[in-house]
């Protein structure tokens, strides 16, 4: 299915917060994501929350080299950490 979630460090988990409250379960862009966190890492925020498992990753089909991502819910990521 993809990464083990895995619990988020709270500075990741403050990020995430903002980006869930402003997406949800839609997808964004690294420019929609670097627009609303207003910060200078935004790529490696991104990258963090891909790797701790609470964020998935596709390419755009309009353009390959772009990337579109997509926040996994936070209550269904508390549940996979419980299993």
């Amino acid at each position: 299915m993809g990464n083990v979630i895995s619990p988020l460090p709270k500075w990741i988990m403050k990020h995430y917060s903002k980006l869930w409250s402003k997406f949800k379960d839609k997808q964004f862009t690294h420019q929609q994501a670097e627009d609303l966190l207003k910060i200078t890492n935004t790529s490696i925020v991104l990258s963090r929350l891909k790797k701790f498992g609470w964020l998935d990753l596709t390419l755009d089909p309009e353009d390959s080299r772009k990337r579109l991502y997509k926040l996994k819910d936070p209550v269904e990521a508390v549940k996979e950490m419980g299993k």
